[in-house]
């Protein structure tokens, strides 16, 4: 299995906010922002693995600044990581209005997905090839955050086992 630059699967998606993404008041759901944020990962993710993928998880998301009806939402999506069946890919989301051209961080977010085979058992994906520091730098972090995860997971699991659940 051939490894797969970083740059090969990472992308940039835009979605227009219309009414029916907002409340009343015209400010977008975060709900809406979040179905985003995972469809735009999981393309990283599926070109990546080159077959079907499925979210494992999906870290803290902090909303920095509201979205309004009318913006355009730039989704940035990078792969960060690959495990043997698992991949993180870091997602940050941005709204521009553009009348004024004023750009806002709303939201970064890392997502794990599967790599699922035609029976819905993982797989193996292919490995990762970073050219960058910047792309080192995220592996590394992520490499962080896994362990993080693992640590925790073993935990709810300890938790579960002495409760008798």
């Amino acid at each position: 299995m051939k490894s797969i630059p970083v740059s090969d699967t990472s992308v940039v998606m835009a979605v227009l906010m219309e009414p029916a993404d907002a409340n009343v008041a015209g400010n977008v759901h975060g709900g809406v922002i979040m179905k985003n944020i995972d469809n735009t990962a999981a393309v990283v993710a599926l070109r990546h693995a080159g077959c079907n993928v499925v979210t494992a998880s999906i870290d803290r998301l902090d909303f920095h600044n509201p979205v309004y009806v009318g913006e355009l939402v730039f989704l940035k999506a990078t792969l960060n990581m690959v495990g043997n069946s698992s991949m993180e890919v870091g997602v940050r989301v941005e709204a521009e209005n553009p009348r004024k051209g004023q750009v806002r961080h709303v939201a970064s977010a890392y997502l794990t997905f599967v790599a699922l085979d035609d029976d819905g058992h993982p797989t193996k994906v292919p490995g990762l090839i970073m050219h960058t520091g910047l792309e080192r730098q995220r592996h590394a972090e992520a490499m962080d955050r896994q362990k993080t995860r693992l640590a925790e997971k073993k935990r709810e699991r300890e938790g579960r086992e002495r409760a008798g659940l």
